[in-house]
């Protein structure tokens, strides 16, 4: 790699701080893509817009190579988990759409995850333009929108709660593929070869809706009661599920997370609730089909239904999100690791995580995918989401180091 190519740090931390400052909440992301096309239409990447709905779009620039080589995507959303709003974040400045620095990091939403990664891949082509390499191969930046881990149901519906992918499932089918993909989720420096998928699943119990002054013995007919009794079922089911060596990846367990009870009406508790619903997020491995993971779960609700017959349960799976994985030998995965015992001085930590990711997507589009980034940027308890900008600094190095590798040089 020419000693002449150098990341600008001020105009790194520039660049994530007018992308901090811009909010992008899941459902309102449009601004963000408008910065997107403003910052690749800078540096003469051609610019692709698309528009997946009212007041959300994806921006795709690319950096068009002379030809012969491969086309590497840097892919990274821009929505972010939380808005700043809800009551329990409002007063932590680290979660709120204006950038700081404090000590050497750069606080703000959305930083970890994942603008940080999105001002890497612009810098990381910047500083390449800058010291005049001229690749063979493209690379196109994809920032999506919806990646964040929600979806509709129920009365919560509309564009917020549209994620699981819903920006990349676009991209790919209007004219985002590549070669191969380079995802910066936060990985604490490590390759992520595989990542777990999820399964969201209901089960329900049903109950008579009685007024409190006629509930007298019959309390057996609370669905919330009968639903106590499923939820410890459900609890010895758990571990079955955890321990399977089936649902294990690369040393990884699976993991279940009751995540919700929903019953009843807190505006009219003098009535018993007609049916109580609990909700669980089933982490899958990439290896075990979604269509068989959902057979299994469904046994095991047919199995409470047979437990419990007079609590009218039934179960439905409304979240299939699939997991994804990279073989090892991959030229993606070799590129990596080179460049990364450049900038960092040894070659970076394997992972398996189980969080989604956009390479469910994308896999599935044959474009193979290794998410790799800087820190988490675990919380400060009192200012709130951060990253070291050092290690954004560095990960940006290694980014254009893997675009020379993959791509090659003119």
């Amino acid at each position: 790699m020419p000693s002449a190519i150098a990341i600008d740090r001020e105009r790194l931390v520039e660049t994530a701080s007018r992308m901090i400052d811009t909010p992008s909440f899941t459902g309102s992301e449009q601004a963000m893509a408008e910065l997107m096309a403003e910052l690749y239409a800078e540096r003469g990447l051609r610019v692709q817009w698309q528009q997946v709905e009212d007041g959300r779009a994806n921006a795709v620039g690319t950096w068009e190579g002379s030809g012969g080589g491969a086309t590497l995507m840097l892919n990274g959303h821009v929505d972010t988990s939380y808005s700043g709003r809800e009551p329990w974040l409002r007063d932590v400045p680290g979660f709120q759409p204006s950038a700081f620095i404090r000590e050497g990091r750069l606080y703000g939403l959305g930083i970890s995850n994942m603008k940080g990664a999105l001002a890497c891949y612009v810098e990381a082509v910047r500083a390449l333009q800058d010291a005049g390499v001229r690749l063979s191969g493209d690379v196109m930046i994809a920032a999506v929108c919806g990646e964040i881990e929600k979806t509709q149901y129920g009365d919560a519906v509309g564009a917020e709660y549209r994620g699981y992918a819903a920006g990349s499932r676009y991209l790919v089918t209007h004219g985002g593929v590549a070669d191969m993909c380079l995802l910066g989720e936060p990985t604490e420096g490590k390759v992520v070869l595989g990542h777990y998928g999820a399964l969201w699943l209901r089960i329900r119990t049903h109950g008579d809706f009685i007024h409190t002054a006629f509930s007298e013995g019959r309390r057996d007919r609370n669905s919330i009661l009968r639903m106590q009794e499923v939820l410890a079922a459900v609890r010895e089911w758990i571990p079955t599920w955890e321990d399977d060596p089936e649902n294990g990846y690369r040393g990884a367990k699976a993991i279940v997370n009751v995540g919700a009870i929903d019953g009843g009406f807190g505006w009219r508790v003098s009535r018993t609730p007609h049916h109580t619903d609990l909700f669980l997020d089933v982490r899958v491995p990439p290896t075990k089909p979604m269509a068989i993971a959902r057979r299994q779960v469904l046994e095991m609700v047919r199995g409470l239904a047979e437990r419990f017959p007079e609590h009218g349960i039934e179960g439905e799976v409304y979240v299939t999100a699939p997991g994804a994985e990279i073989d090892e030998g991959h030229e993606l995965v070799a590129a990596i690791d080179a460049a990364h015992a450049e900038v960092f001085g040894a070659v970076p930590e394997r992972d398996v995580t189980r969080w989604f990711s956009d390479a469910s997507a994308l896999t599935r589009y044959g474009i193979p995918t290794v998410n790799y980034g800087t820190s988490t940027g675990l919380m400060d308890v009192e200012l709130g989401e951060n990253l070291e900008i050092d290690g954004l600094v560095r990960t940006a190095d290694v980014y254009a180091r893997v675009a020379m590798r993959v791509c090659g040089e003119a």
